[in-house]
């Protein structure tokens, strides 16, 4: 396979045998990261789990502390009487039936639904088009509450919602390129202290398997996994 000559500077510009820190490794991504649009920053954490086994399922919500940078899109799908509250917390958009509507057509124009506990019997019939898009409200990931304006506030602010794949692998995007280094470093640390928070007991032997960050496009640096405080 042809080299391009754009992934040809990014190579040459480390060393792809090594490992490095997550502060390191930012530098680096932001030094090779070529697309002309504001590419996000991403993480892949492959874990010593298997994800068919209930007991070894890793799921759950990081906060960021620097956010992700972009644009979070919420839908409120909740009670008359929870309307204002999630208006009032930023929510884009906010209703009931007429949204259940919207989506079973086919919308999906959002990044996060919030949902009251109360009307989740009306959603679970979406999840054919909510499940596939990791859209459909989840109680774990504090997404199905009574507490609307904290949720909306929270995901908003640059909480992740993040799943381990079937392989094994946890993938989430942690900011954007045009970050300074330091804050992708510890919106990076922060998932992966959450993840070890996560270890299922069921999981024997390695946890922690790799780490690698990339953005939008660009290869992949490994992470020196001791070097992460807090694991």
């Amino acid at each position: 396979m042809k080299i391009t000559k754009k992934r040809k500077v990014a190579l040459d510009a480390y060393d792809a045998t090594k490992s490095y820190t997550l502060l390191e490794a930012a530098d680096i991504i932001k030094k090779i990261s070529s697309t002309k649009f504001d590419s996000s920053f991403d993480i892949d954490v492959r874990l010593g789990v298997d994800p068919r086994k209930a007991n070894q399922m890793v799921r759950g919500v990081a906060s960021l502390p620097h956010g992700l940078g972009k644009t979070v899109r919420v839908l409120a799908l909740v009670t008359p009487d929870k309307e204002e509250e999630a208006r009032a917390a930023g929510a884009d958009h906010v209703g009931l039936d007429d949204y259940i509507e919207k989506i079973s057509s086919g919308w999906t124009d959002i990044d996060i639904i919030v949902a009251v506990p109360a009307v989740m019997a009306k959603i679970g019939r979406l999840g054919k088009i909510l499940g596939p898009r990791n859209l459909m409200p989840n109680p774990k990931s504090g997404t199905v509450t009574t507490e609307v304006g904290k949720a909306v506030t929270e995901v908003k602010a640059g909480k992740i919602d993040f799943k381990v794949d079937k392989t094994g692998i946890i993938h989430a995007s942690v900011g954007k390129v045009t970050f300074d280094s330091q804050m992708l470093s510890e919106n990076a640390i922060e998932l992966v202290q959450v993840l070890h928070k996560l270890k299922p007991s069921a999981a024997k032997g390695t946890y922690f398997k790799s780490i690698f960050v990339s953005s939008t496009m660009s290869p992949s640096v490994s992470i020196d996994i001791k070097s992460i405080p807090g694991i």
